[in-house]
Formats: C-alpha cells, sequence, structure tokens
C-alpha cells in the first residue's frame, strides 16, 4: 500500500481501479438499531415491526440474573425464523454463543466487554462466518480500540458502551467522553469499517436532549444511534437525514464530478476532489433513504 493511499483505496486498485480513481461511496450502514429485552418476547416483536433498521435482542443488561436462562431459551425460539428486519442478539456470555449461533434468523452478535483481539478470535471459533460488533466498554477496550476493529474479519463494526465506559472513567460531564469517541470513529475507519453507531441516550423521554446529542455525534463522524424505545427512532432519523440545502449542496458536487475534469473548485470557491465527491454521493444515497 502508498503511504498516501488508505483501506478503502487499496481495495480499489485490488479490484482493478486506478489508485485516486473517484469511487462511489460505500454503501451505507444501518441508521437506528432498536434494543429489545430478551426475556419479553411480546416487546421484541412490536420492535420487529417499529421501522427500526436493526433489532437488537438484550441477553445482558436488560434482563435480571434469575431470567437470563429464560430469555435465552425465548430467543431461541424467535431465531428459529427468518424475520424481515435483520436480529442481532447481545449476548450476556460467550457460553450463549453455540445455542444462538446456529439459528437462520440471527444476522449477528453484539459483544459486550471486549477489551482485547484475543476476545474476538474466541468467540469467531464459536461462531464462523457470523457478523460481529464488539462493544467498547472500559478504558483498555478503547485503548485497543483499532486491535479490535482489525482483530479478524468477522468483526462488521465496533461501537462505544458508554454507561460501562462512564463507570469506569469517572466521567460526570458529557465532554468527557469527547475522546474515546473519536478515537472509536477514527479506529473504525482506519479499519475500514463503518463509521460506529452512537451508544443509547438512557432518558426516553428527554427528546430535545437525544436530537442535540446526535447533531453532535454526527458532527463526530458517527452514523446513526441505538434507541431503547421505538418514541427514539424518529429523532435519530431527522437528525442524521440530510438537510434539503446539504442536498442541493452534494447534487452540485456529483453534477461537477460528471465532467471527469479531476480535481475543480465550484462557483461558490469550494474544492472538490474524489473524498468530497465520495461524501456527496452518500449524502444522496441517505436522502434517497429518507424518501
Amino acid at each position: 500500500m502508498s503511504p498516501l493511499s488508505g483501506p478503502a483505496e487499496d481495495e480499489r486498485t485490488r479490484a482493478g481501479e486506478p489508485a485516486g480513481a473517484p469511487s462511489p461511496a460505500r454503501p451505507l450502514a444501518p441508521l437506528t438499531w432498536l434494543y429489545a429485552p430478551g426475556d419479553r418476547p411480546e416487546v421484541v416483536r412490536k420492535a420487529l415491526s417499529s421501522g427500526a433498521d436493526v433489532v437488537i435482542v438484550d441477553l445482558e443488561d436488560a434482563v435480571a440474573p434469575q431470567r437470563k436462562a429464560y430469555a435465552l431459551d425465548a430467543t431461541a425460539d424467535l431465531l428459529a425464523d427468518v424475520h424481515p428486519v435483520p436480529v442481532h442478539v447481545r449476548v450476556h456470555t460467550p457460553r450463549d454463543i453455540p445455542t444462538l449461533a446456529p439459528l437462520p434468523g440471527l444476522c449477528g452478535l453484539r459483544l459486550p466487554k471486549v477489551t482485547h483481539a484475543t476476545d474476538i478470535h474466541r468467540i469467531a471459533r464459536l461462531a464462523p462466518g457470523l457478523p460481529l460488533y464488539p462493544l467498547l466498554e472500559n478504558a483498555l477496550a478503547v485503548e485497543h480500540a483499532h486491535a479490535i476493529a482489525t482483530a479478524h474479519p468477522s468483526v462488521r463494526g465496533i461501537a462505544l458502551g458508554e454507561a460501562d465506559l462512564r463507570a469506569d472513567l469517572g466521567v460526570r460531564e458529557d465532554t468527557g467522553l469527547d475522546w474515546p469517541r473519536g478515537r472509536v470513529v477514527v479506529a473504525a475507519r482506519a479499519a475500514a469499517l463503518p463509521p460506529p453507531a452512537q451508544s443509547v441516550h438512557p432518558d426516553v423521554r428527554d427528546l430535545e436532549a437525544l436530537a442535540a446529542g446526535c447533531a453532535r455525534g454526527r458532527a463526530m463522524g458517527f452514523f446513526g444511534r441505538a434507541a431503547i424505545h421505538p418514541r427514539q427512532l424518529p429523532v435519530i432519523e431527522r437528525a442524521y437525514f440530510p438537510t434539503p440545502e446539504e442536498v442541493e449542496a452534494a447534487r452540485e458536487v456529483v453534477e461537477a464530478a460528471a465532467t471527469g475534469q479531476g480535481a475543480l473548485a465550484l462557483p461558490n470557491g469550494r474544492f472538490v476532489d474524489a473524498a468530497v465527491v465520495e461524501g456527496a454521493h452518500r449524502v444522496l444515497s441517505l436522502a434517497a433513504r429518507a424518501g
């Protein structure tokens, strides 16, 4: 790899495209991820019809210790069928995985409290080929973010578990998590993974704070957010869908790039290169998803 190239450019070169050539935008990641407790099958089924892009059945924090076994059995029953919405499971322990991994309705595993790349190697052996999504929930995990993100081809995304991370770091103010948030965004990009989704906003009634947090996350490079209640989903979507002004600016960039003249400046003085064009394609793809 050239010192000036990155993971995406290197992949395009291997595919036969010249280095530095403009490329279409990377496929968009899911925007909304809705958690539902595994010991409440009726809530999980409602989540499946909520409009979330992905439903995450939670066998960890949302389930009381005495109901863990029931939650695993109920989730296994649910995943005996394939559902129109992708279903992931946040496991409580790796011992859950042999029960879940063979089931046709399982689309991915959320892995809490991962701290080392070796954790990923062990879990990948238990669930060969299944997409894995490590959650970084303490200082050591954040320090190892890139090693975890690149530990195995089955890793399809990383994210922070901010509730546990706050406790581990002793953080009182939200700004105290800015550095770990930036770290996970950079690690994901360096590993050629999709931008991470934001961690959940725990107050399901405070939608203003949720919207403000989403706006800040979007500015930091996150894409989408996990939710714990369906009422949070439209707030997340509004925050991440592009504005009409952003869509118009993206169209202008794409139209200018179609001239094939290489790098150029728009009438407003903005410089357009391959990275700007890729970003514009992403904005238009997201606008199309919004309808």
